[in-house]
């Protein structure tokens, strides 16, 4: 249900208590024996609030503690990029990692400027200095009480499942244990080496987009960092490549005060919803392409003279747009897709003769095909991808929402027509579709069993009047488990995948017939996931 004031300013009672909750995460002592106080990484590392007992002084010292000895097994030798966004708790947290880290004798790079730094710069960072990993404090798009940090190894993009379970394991085990084989230093402000992430990262710009093209037609951008780490990223790039480029909004806060309340009445620097991005959706003509990033940039917001798009109608517009403006990319670089994107997906990847590369929820499956280019492009329907290139090499291997934002002004530039005037082009050849996420009722067990389910476990022939053609609990692009399960007729699907952090299932559906046929989608699709878990 859409909260009342959805997409109103924030007001004084919605604001954080910065003082206490950066006393909090420095006061409060996590309980080893609450699952909800344990070191837990999901797909983008661990997060919490220290109000909570989720993110406080003990989980950061023990994880950064757990990562020097991950790193040192795997014969890490090289510096580690440490970067952090603008959450309140994130400066306390990259002090108390240095503190570790230094204690540990790593070499660790900070920012230069004494600024904030994107996931993306991180990555980048990482793959230009081969032999080196990174750290970086943020819980993206989280609101302002949370905290996040995540480790991101030699190959630049988010670590696998083995890495952080051994992380988070280890982790657990030091909290437990009193943090006695914690080592630690008391902090100084030389324990950090300084590194111009800004300028390696903005100066390697035209090697992925085209700023030329850009700038030679005096698209007129309005770039909104929503508070966030890319801030001053974005006024070097207007500088630097001589852009017609605003940034809208180059306050940074750590209530963020300036946001509008997302869809549940929550500040969330969330740039694919309507709701946290009114502001700039109300400024659409003022620009002729206005973005958006989170709070760490690694997700993009697109909106053009038309609205704020869809994620999933810009990544098919994205992918149809590089295939086709991209000559030094391989012939054989596949599309990647997480198997709860779109299906206009599927159809443009067949348009355009290219494999389809479809994956689990999680960008850290993309790292490896982006690395040898065997994939061109790798996205998800949360509004984080990341491309190669233009020379066909690896640019960053996790999400970049700078380059998404941008490549939307470089598509103006060089076709003419916006994002939004390409997919509408798009639906004119293949369809358009219908596509919603819902969630339904689930207690602890019945996740356990939704996880771990077999086609065989689906008695169901047909869905929504179509006979079913697939069931899917592995993706079919490398065969991993989705922690759930993925059913699709000639013109529907929908997939299923039990939330990690409440009692409820998640339920993604699509349907090329229209809003009706897609309400019917998801009200069988819960039949469908009933009577699996019940049987």
């Amino acid at each position: 249900m859409t909260h009342e004031r959805a997409g109103q300013p924030a007001r004084p009672g919605d604001l954080v208590d910065v003082a206490k909750l950066v006393t909090a995460y420095y006061a409060v002592r996590p309980d080893p024996g609450e699952a909800a106080q344990r070191v837990a990484f999901g797909t983008s590392g661990h997060r919490g609030s220290a109000l909570d007992g989720a993110f406080n002084e003990d989980h950061i010292l023990a994880t950064t503690q757990a990562i020097c000895e991950y790193r040192e097994a795997q014969g890490v030798r090289g510096p580690l990029f440490l970067g952090a966004d603008t959450h309140a708790l994130s400066e306390p947290a990259t002090v108390s990692a240095l503190e570790v880290l230094a204690a540990n004798g790593v070499e660790t790079l900070v920012d230069s400027r004494g600024g904030y730094t994107p996931t993306p710069a991180v990555s980048h960072a990482i793959l230009t200095h081969p032999g080196s990993d990174g750290i970086v404090v943020t819980p993206s798009h989280n609101p302002p009480r949370d905290g996040g940090f995540k480790y991101n190894p030699p190959n630049g993009g988010p670590a696998d499942t083995s890495a952080t379970s051994w992380i988070q394991d280890r982790a657990n085990e030091l909290i437990a244990g009193g943090l006695k084989e914690v080592r630690r230093v008391p902090y100084r402000a030389d324990l950090g080496r300084p590194y111009d992430f800004l300028g390696a990262y903005v100066g390697d710009l035209p090697s992925v987009v085209d700023l030329d093209a850009i700038r030679e037609y005096g698209v007129r951008i309005g770039a909104d960092p929503l508070g966030g780490a890319s801030v001053a990223y974005w006024g070097e790039i207007a500088e630097r490549h001589r852009l017609d480029l605003t940034v809208v909004n180059p306050t940074t806060d750590p209530t963020w005060r300036f946001m509008t309340l997302d869809w549940d009445g929550k500040i969330r620097m969330d740039c694919s919803s309507p709701y946290a991005m009114a502001s700039l959706i109300e400024r659409r003509g003022d620009y002729a392409i206005a973005t958006g990033n989170d709070a760490d940039a690694d997700r993009h917001g697109i909106v053009t003279p038309d609205g704020l798009m869809n994620p999933n109608h810009y990544l098919a517009v994205a992918i149809a747009y590089l295939y086709g403006h991209r000559p030094g990319w391989p012939e054989g670089a596949a599309v990647g897709k997480t198997l709860v994107s779109s299906s206009m997906i599927d159809r443009v990847a067949a348009e355009l003769g290219r494999r389809l590369y479809e994956v689990p929820v999680g960008f850290k499956w993309f790292v490896p095909g982006l690395l040898d280019g065997s994939l061109g492009f790798g996205g998800e329907e949360s509004a984080g991808a990341s491309f190669l290139r233009r020379d066909g090499s690896v640019w960053t291997t996790d999400k970049d929402g700078i380059i998404l934002a941008l490549l939307a002004s470089e598509i103006l530039a060089v076709t003419g027509k916006s994002p939004s005037e390409h997919y509408r082009e798009l639906t004119a050849r293949h369809g358009e579709p219908a596509y919603a996420r819902v969630d339904a009722p689930a207690t602890r067990e019945q996740k356990a069993v939704l996880a771990k389910l077999s086609p065989s476990d689906v008695s169901a022939a047909e869905l929504a009047g179509e006979p079913i053609t697939e069931v899917l609990t592995e993706a079919p692009g490398n065969r991993a488990a989705v922690g759930g399960l993925k059913v699709s007729t000639e013109s529907a699907w929908f997939a299923a995948r039990p939330s990690g952090t409440e009692d409820v299932y998640k339920i993604y559906a699509e349907s090329f017939q229209g809003p009706g046929h897609l309400a019917r989608v998801q009200e069988e699709a819960r039949a469908v996931v009933s009577a699996a878990l019940s049987g």
